[in-house]
């Protein structure tokens, strides 16, 4: 490994990096006529396929029946009827098998590993693309050591794919989109991705004619282009951190991995470059159905579309290296205004941080829906909980059933593809446990009592009680809800660990339930969340009405018979922003932390008069700590973009979760401020009501 990467470094210093092994080209780079996306593209291994034979130096053809993992109904063989050079084009065609085969249809796959493996570069393609259902061509990469793991945990990269392409919908609408795409993060089924479908300009369809996909890959950063245009861009996470240096929230949210380290052992998120910051290789396969291209569109394989084969046909394969930092990639950017937009930077997957100590958050393990990292379990009964729809006071609930085998039944998080102890520890004495229950059938023994059992770290601590405790001393009623409650208070005080709870059962005592049918719904460990009103019918004399800079006070107002007394605004020729503010100095912050996944800043807003300048837009800003974080949105993002109207209540909602990911520290706000865009606003009188930071 050590004289490999030797000489791969030494094949990078030469301007041919990413030759993976000790294998070289052949290519004559001085015969290849390319336009550079920009100067410092370094041209560093391309197919150009003008010979007469695919070369064996770069591809190597794949060969199984293996469906791809995806359910695809071809073969993949080396045979020149399914891959072959002419014209200056690689064709890699589609076409049925014969009768005996093990899939109907046969195709190509060709990979570069080990031929032609790189970190960060622009890799593009030149090609014409396939049509019919159940055509699924494909331009991408694969990591090449996967130094994370399996898939997806080592990446993936789709830098271009396509299903059924002219299909034609009822209302003879074609299929003509091609998409980005990466995949990364946890083990399959809990895996991620993300990406985005593009559209060529004038209704032009792929199949038609070619077209050049591409993607630019740098450390932290992928682009993807179809004809040198920038439809998509994906970056790593960046993480917020509070002002104690707690990883708080994503400023950023992109991809992530999740891998053990190699020295404690323990399995870690991380929100870095990683998986995509080490080397991959280049694929080129047309495949025939599977579970993506036969379930939409017209679904399934159109075989008369294959009768006389499909065939993908690529003009050429360009590899460059930024020669100004082939070490990251960075310094050649073909970019343009706005290629972080909305509409172009694709939102992850990974998961939110949240501050480890100190920030309770509430749990939810059941409440009308599964939740996947708590699944409903049973121990040893050999049964499967169900989820159940039929209950008209509940809904959604879920349904246990003990047989003849001893069991005990429940919710585990290490059941779970990736566990999810919980920290309960900062709720401790305001905290509980907490469950409706419904017994449909009682076990056949009249003995059998009812148990509540919790545990934490992996059973290293447990506690187990008789569940009428957590009901005033009442037995479960057959055909009656009862809500059960724990205080986490008692059940520390008996010797459990807090920090790490991962399982919680309800059950009949060991050996004494066959016959039990019971169901459960809102299973939560929660604790009151805090709540915090602005305005509602009257002032908070903690937080006030506040004018920042415009030598203004702003009044109270009686408004209609919904709102009664309302706070007042009124923007005169002096610039100023508006809002609720805490005196200067006395060091009233709200803490929203445990509010994250559910809380809200919202409030009811009337535009009284507009302001005198047409262009004025209205802002919600809020501020924490002094205002070392803070976030400014238009306010009409709070009410589906819609903008204020004179005479007319609306109300707006700012998700905390939001907020958090844009960069407010939620632990320690002290401003909040509604008010036209600065230097607009002259005229503008508006009011305010029901105005609060709480749990919607």
């Amino acid at each position: 490994m050590k004289q490999i990467s030797t000489f791969t470094a030494l094949l990078m210093a030469a301007g041919l990096a990413g030759c993976g092994g000790s294998s070289t080209t052949n290519s004559d780079f001085a015969s290849v006529d390319i336009e550079q996306p920009v100067s410092d593209w370094q041209l560093v291994w391309s197919d150009e396929f003008d010979g007469d034979s695919i070369d064996n130096s770069k591809w190597t053809h794949e060969i199984n029946c293996s469906g791809g993992g995806n359910n695809e109904q071809q073969c993949y063989t080396d045979s020149a009827d399914n891959s072959f050079v002419a014209d200056g084009n690689l064709h890699i065609v589609a076409l049925p098998a014969e009768d005996d085969a093990p899939l109907p249809y046969t195709s190509a796959r060709l990979n570069t590993k080990f031929q032609g493996d790189f970190k960060y570069g622009r890799f593009e393609m030149r090609a014409k693309l396939p049509q019919g259902q159940g055509s699924w061509p494909a331009f991408w990469m694969l990591p090449t050591d996967e130094v994370y793991g399996g898939w997806p945990k080592s990446g993936e990269i789709d830098i271009m794919e396509a299903v059924n392409l002219k299909v034609a919908d009822a209302d003879g609408n074609e299929e003509a989109r091609v998409h980005g795409t990466l995949h990364y993060g946890r083990d399959w089924p809990d895996n991620s991705s993300t990406g985005k479908e593009y559209s060529l300009p004038d209704g032009a369809n792929p199949a038609d004619d070619f077209h050049t996909y591409a993607i630019e890959w740098q450390e932290g950063e992928i682009r993807w282009y179809v004809d040198g245009y920038l439809f998509q861009t994906q970056m790593a996470s960046e993480v917020r951190y509070n002002n104690k240096d707690q990883a708080a929230g994503l400023i950023h949210r992109g991809w992530f991995s999740e891998y053990f380290d190699i020295a404690t052992g323990e399995l870690e998120t991380h929100w870095d470059a990683s998986p995509f910051d080490q080397r991959f290789h280049l694929l080129l396969n047309l495949a025939v159905g599977g579970n993506w291209p036969s379930n939409v569109n017209n679904t399934g394989i159109d075989a008369a579309a294959f009768a006389e084969g499909q065939s993908y046909i690529i003009d050429y394969v360009r590899v460059y290296q930024c020669s100004l930092n082939p070490e990251t990639g960075k310094g050649c950017e073909t970019v343009r205004q706005g290629y972080k937009d909305e509409e172009t930077l694709s939102i992850g997957a990974a998961p939110i941080p949240v501050a480890p100590s100190g920030v309770a958050q509430n749990l939810t393990i059941f409440a009308d829906e599964a939740n996947p990292a708590w699944p409903a379990w049973d121990c040893c009964g050999g049964t499967t909980p169900t989820v159940e729809t039929d209950d008209a006071e509940h809904g959604a609930v879920v349904e246990f059933v003990i047989g003849a085998t001893p069991t005990v039944m429940g919710f585990s998080t290490l059941q779970a593809g990736t566990p999810a102890p919980f920290d309960a520890s900062p709720m401790l004495t305001t905290g509980s446990v907490s469950f409706d229950m419904k017994l449909v059938t009682a076990p056949a023994n009249p003995a059998s009592v009812f148990k509540f059992k919790i545990e934490s770290g992996g059973a290293s601590t447990a506690v187990e009680i008789d569940l009428s405790s957590g009901n005033g001393g009442q037995e479960p009623v057959v055909g009656e809800w009862a809500t059960y409650t724990f205080s986490l208070q008692s059940l520390a005080d008996a010797g459990l660990d807090l920090s790490a709870i991962d399982v919680l059962m309800i059950f009949p005592a060991w050996d004494t339930g066959n016959g039990a049918v019971y169901r459960l719904d809102n299973v939560e460990i929660s604790q009151p969340l805090p709540s915090l009103v602005l305005f509602e019918d009257q002032a908070n004399v903690d937080w006030p009405m506040w004018d920042c800079c415009g030598g203004t006070v702003p009044t109270e107002e009686m408004d209609d018979a919904d709102h009664g007394l309302t706070a007042q605004f009124v923007i005169g020729a002096t610039p100023t922003v508006m809002g609720f503010k805490p005196a200067d100095g006395s060091g009233i912050q709200f803490d929203a932390s445990s509010l994250l996944t559910e809380g809200a800043v919202q409030f009811d807003m009337k535009l009284v008069t507009a302001p005198a300048n047409p262009a004025s837009v209205f802002k919600f800003k809020i501020e924490a700590n002094g205002a070392s974080s803070a976030v400014e949105v238009d306010l009409s993002s709070g009410n589906g973009g819609l903008e204020p109207v004179v005479g007319e209540w609306a109300t707006y909602t700012f998700s905390l979760q939001t907020l958090s990911d844009a960069g407010l520290d939620l632990s320690a706000i002290d401003v909040i401020m509604v008010f036209p865009a600065w230097d607009t606003g002259n005229g503008a009188v508006y009011r305010i009501d029901n105005a609060k930071i709480s749990a919607l």
